[in-house]
């Protein structure tokens, strides 16, 4: 594996000067990223076919063990306040369990078993995502989850920095973003972890674009849990409603912090009406919002 061996030009790099070795470290992060533009349509396929599973109430799972457990439910914990997707809609099953993300669990990376059964004690179904991540490519939890995926029927994505690797090879939506050897030889923390969270950022965010939950650049399925928030999202219904202040804060208000509902509220549709032009496009706002602008022209 790539990522195990030793670069002969960093093997003296504990005798290096600090600013020497750090912008090694740097150099080392950018190619991480630069190299992930090979994985791009891989992760648009990956996206477009997990948003469809989950536009028919699938549920995310996020599954990795150690640096990459870690980064996963990162990504997935960012899904509620980004783009108000529900908590009981994503899980996580973690080589060491929930305490590995604070203190490290090495030895459960090799507990495929374990894998499994949190998996089974989660219920995974043919509608649901699994998000499968691992440096390697090899770790046994890791890649028995895939397995698992794959015989209930769930769609599966695997993200591993190793090409060739068994991961890959199971997942029905391999996703490699090569970066090669580490800085610090088998230290995936580094270079291989950077590569892992923009993957994950650029998937998960792919996914919320094609469920509808962001409109014109803005997060309309937000969650409003400070002020900075509910300025935010009466700034998004001033700009998508062409309303007032005041308009925008009393139909926030009235739509108990729901942004797509204030906004339609803010447009002149009645309570009823929003709920029913969300329930029927799916919680598509473009969708509804161009259903009343095409009423409104006709009628």
């Amino acid at each position: 594996m790539q990522t195990e061996k030793i670069d002969p030009q960093f093997v003296d790099i504990d005798q290096w000067p600090t600013q020497k070795a750090v912008e090694a470290m740097l150099t080392g992060q950018i190619d991480a990223v630069t190299i992930i533009k090979n994985a791009v349509a891989n992760i648009a396929a990956a996206a477009d076919a997990a948003a469809e599973k989950l536009r028919h109430g699938g549920r995310l799972a996020y599954v990795g063990a150690g640096t990459s457990g870690r980064i996963a439910v990162q990504d997935g914990v960012e899904l509620g306040p980004t783009f108000g997707w529900p908590a009981d809609r994503v899980f996580y099953v973690i080589a060491g369990g929930i305490s590995a993300l604070s203190r490290s669990a090495e030895k459960a990376e090799d507990d495929a078993e374990e894998a499994v059964q949190g998996l089974r004690t989660n219920n995974l179904s043919g509608n649901d995502v699994l998000i499968a991540v691992a440096a390697s490519g090899q770790t046994p939890f890791t890649v028995s989850a895939i397995e698992e995926a794959n015989i209930v029927g769930a769609l599966s994505i695997g993200v591993a920095n190793n090409p060739g690797s068994v991961l890959l090879e199971k997942a029905v939506h391999p996703i490699l973003a090569e970066t090669g050897r580490e800085i610090i030889a088998g230290s995936t923390r580094m270079k291989a972890g950077t590569a892992q969270k923009v993957v994950l950022n650029m998937l998960s965010t792919a996914i919320m674009l094609r469920l509808g939950r962001v409109y014109k650049g803005m997060m309309v399925d937000m969650q409003i849990s400070n002020a900075k928030l509910h300025h935010r999202a009466v700034g998004m219904i001033i700009r998508i409603a062409k309303c007032d202040p005041p308009t925008a804060e009393t139909a926030l208000n009235q739509a108990g912090g729901n942004i797509k509902i204030a906004i339609l509220l803010s447009v002149g549709v009645n309570m009823k009406k929003a709920k029913n032009l969300l329930f029927k496009y799916d919680g598509n706002l473009r969708s509804a919002l161009e259903a009343i602008i095409g009423r409104k022209q006709t009628g």
